[in-house]
């Protein structure tokens, strides 16, 4: 059977990651949503204990919410990392036959991001403060339970999916050790897939696997972070099974 090489795919950008961006990317959401009044939460995380919250509901049978917030607190010996940011947005989605599901989000979001430096005596030698705004434009696609996963005398039905992200980024109240410096801005192409696995009744793994590719050269807004995230998903419709 192919389908567990299909769940280890997922995990192929887990090393490519950098440190150099003020920006951390919160995985692109993808709820998936076929009905009016479906709920979707997820919490998942990363090798970098960079944390993630998302929700969305349906509001009708065709437009929904969503929203994101991620943090991201690490402190290393050579840096001390703070980047809290949240997002919101507005989704169309529609089910397709055989199962299929696409989906569209336009939305924005906002942060903190603060990043410590220090040298080998541990003494704080640059500190790099700012705000993050960001806009964006989403499409995702899914085939829920195309296949299933036979694990210990039982089935765990699969869903594949894929998500591609374009967004506009701004550091914004830029400051270096105190004083104004430019800010920044970026384009981000953002690429991703997911594979989610049921466990029992709306509960769900997820692993997503993507890149993040900017259009502009620049020293502090960047893209030096892959997205990879590891997490449980809840996909909860009151009216309705998954198998509907």
């Amino acid at each position: 059977m192919k389908s567990p090489l299909r769940l280890l795919w997922a995990l192929g950008p887990l090393g490519l990651s950098g440190c150099a961006s003020l920006y951390f990317p919160p995985p692109p959401h993808a709820p998936m949503l076929t009905h009016q009044g479906e709920f979707y939460g997820a919490v998942s995380t990363n090798q970098h204990t960079n944390y993630a919250l998302q929700g969305a509901y349906g509001l009708t049978n065709h437009l929904a919410v969503a929203g994101t917030f991620s943090s991201l607190h690490r402190k290393k010996s050579d840096k001390t990392e703070d980047i809290d940011f949240g997002e919101a947005s507005l989704g169309y989605f529609t089910r397709l036959p055989d199962k299929r599901v696409l989906e569209v989000y336009v939305g924005g979001g906002g942060g903190a991001t603060q990043r410590i430096e220090r040298n080998d005596a541990q003494i704080t030698t640059r500190t790099l403060d700012g705000s993050l705004s960001k806009f964006f434009a989403q499409v995702n696609y899914a085939k829920k339970k195309q296949k299933t996963l036979h694990l210990f005398n039982r089935d765990f039905p699969l869903t594949y999916g894929a998500a591609m992200r374009l967004s506009y980024m701004q550091l914004n109240n830029f400051t270096i050790d105190g004083l104004p410096a430019p800010g920044e801005n970026n384009v981000f192409f953002e690429p991703i897939t997911f594979t989610r696995t049921q466990i029992a009744g709306p509960v769900q793994l997820q692993l997503i696997s993507g890149q993040i590719f900017g259009l502009r050269h620049n020293d502090y807004l960047k893209a030096a972070n892959s997205v990879f995230q590891i997490g449980i998903v809840i996909n909860f419709d009151k009216n309705t099974t998954l198998d509907d």
